[in-house]
């Protein structure tokens, strides 16, 4: 099982296939392909060997061995130059190359293989990626031929009690679930606790007890280019074990509200998902869990901190419960972080506070930007859920925030995050305007609640038609008149901080002002 990301990554998609419809021979045409490939270039090659061979001197066997002589004449003209090696002003240190057959041999015995029974009713449960499984043909008027659907992944023991980490996509509705040890013993396996959110499962193996487990290390030190070892189940092929390097740190692909992968090139396929990844001191350093749809050596591991923080709850309880705050922020732009007075764009900027939420009973304000939860930085808005979800509900956190430029620290007492409400941004469609007016680039026209936008004509990037101008450099403005007089008011040249409604949302924006 595994979860592909498409080539749009703001979705994501289940693609858990169990052994894939004869991946040796589906792949042989393309290695007669490349084969072709490799001659044609091979070619070129060969016809410069050949011209060298036809250059040299005439009366020379080829396999002359004789020290050469001084060179004279035309073939002293033609001589190469001398190389001059520059010398590096510091050399590049690097540790000892790890023996990785040592350390496969280390960990492959704390890593399993996942296999998942799903009873299937009539056609209940269907999906548009239910052929992956390789369903049997219907049976007569539409009755499945085989009434239960088979998913294969990847785990690895965290306990020696027999507890075993994959990702919550390798379950999710299973009905049985059986794990492969290393050494090919089956055992049936219990999900004591799962947790959608960050795609994380915790399995206790039944009559197992005194097996390998896994070191959990930290993916916080991992550097930019540092080996990877990924071990997995890929296809239902067995344990595979492959080799790559960290690519990227704290990407965001849209698999759900706590993104923060490890994006790797060490090849893993479907049924790699819940495999680990580890580094070459034999450490699990993220949960394998997504693929780039249609893109080879690019995969996505969840940090193993993530693991971390919700194992405890996923032993005790079966879920996790987390911290809320109780308000809705949105990322920097270059223009916004101009606009309220910032270096840089940093930190998350809070666009509403909730009535009676712990946001508003710590003082936090609209228009404050949270630059730092627990005195962990905020270096991108989508840091900010994150790093509040790790604490519990009860829990007190200090967040440092900047307001109007000026750094200032509250400590709030979280609320209990409960599941959200989902929603569409947008209300009903306006009715069209009677007459509008033009300013800073945008077609206005008055409206209920505030200034409605038109059109965008002019530099206001992070404007959009429909939204509604209700605030200007902290002033509240309901007509086009009072909007007109308000950014008169601006410096020219500079980036002006409007207040906006988009659909049930709220939002600040940089508006350009031109010099």
């Amino acid at each position: 099982m595994f979860l592909v990301v498409p080539s749009d990554p703001t979705t994501t998609e289940n693609s858990p296939p169990m052994f894939a419809t004869s991946p040796i021979h589906a792949s042989t045409p393309r290695r007669r392909r490349r084969a072709r490939g490799l001659s044609i270039l091979a070619a070129p090659a060969l016809a410069l060997a050949l011209g060298a061979c036809a250059s040299a001197p005439q009366g020379l066997p080829a396999n002359d061995a004789r020290p050469a002589a001084e060179p004279s004449g035309a073939l002293a003209a033609s001589a190469p130059a001398p190389t001059v090696a520059l010398p590096l002003a510091k050399p590049v240190e690097v540790g000892t190359p790890a023996n990785v057959a040592d350390l496969v041999e280390a960990v492959a015995p704390s890593v399993v293989n996942i296999m998942t029974t799903t009873k299937l009713t009539g056609l209940d449960g269907a999906s548009p990626f239910d052929f992956f499984f390789q369903h049997p043909p219907l049976g007569p008027e539409g009755a499945p031929g085989r009434p239960e659907r088979q998913g294969a992944g990847t785990g690895f023991i965290v306990d020696a009690a027999g507890y075993v980490v994959t990702n919550a996509h390798v379950v999710e509705d299973a009905d049985q679930v059986k794990v492969r040890l290393a050494d090919d013993r089956v055992l049936d396996a219990d999900v004591v606790g799962r947790d959608r959110k960050v795609d994380l499962a915790l399995l206790k193996l039944r009559a197992a007890e005194n097996l390998p487990a896994v070191a959990l290390g930290t993916a916080e030190k991992l550097r930019v280019g540092e080996s990877v070892l990924a071990v997995g189940n890929p296809f239902g092929l067995g344990q595979t074990v492959t080799l790559g390097i960290v690519s990227a740190k704290a990407r965001t692909i849209g698999a759900g509200p706590y993104d923060d992968f490890i994006q790797t090139d060490a090849s893993i396929n479907p049924g790699n998902s819940g495999g680990p990844l580890f580094n070459l001191r034999g450490e699990v350093v993220g949960i394998n869990t997504a693929i780039r749809a249609g893109a080879n050596g690019i995969g996505f591991a969840i940090p193993v901190e993530t693991l971390k923080d919700v194992m405890t709850q996923l032993k005790t309880r079966g879920y996790v419960e987390r911290g809320k705050l109780g308000l809705a922020f949105q990322p920097l732009t270059d223009d916004l972080a101009h606009a309220l007075g910032l270096e840089r764009p940093h930190g998350a900027v809070v666009n509403e506070v909730l009535t009676g939420s712990a946001a508003a009973k710590a003082g936090i304000r609209e228009g404050d930007v949270i630059v730092s939860v627990e005195g962990e930085p905020i270096k991108r808005a989508e840091d900010l859920p994150r790093n509040v979800a790790r604490h519990a509900p009860g829990s007190q956190i200090r967040l440092e925030l900047l307001r109007q430029g000026k750094p200032l620290a509250v400590t709030a007492t979280l609320d209990r995050l409960d599941e959200p409400v989902e929603s569409g941004d947008r209300g009903p469609a306006p009715p069209a305007p009677a007459s509008t007016d033009t300013l800073l680039g945008l077609e206005l026209a008055e409206g209920p609640g505030g200034v409605r936008v038109v059109k965008v004509t002019g530099a206001a990037r992070e404007i959009q038609p429909g939204d509604v101008i209700v605030e200007v450099a902290g002033t509240a403005v309901k007509t086009t008149a009072e909007l007109r007089a308000a950014t008169a008011k601006l410096g020219k040249g500079g980036t002006a901080l409007f207040k906006v409604k988009r659909g049930v949302r709220t939002l600040y924006v940089g508006v350009p002002v031109p010099g």
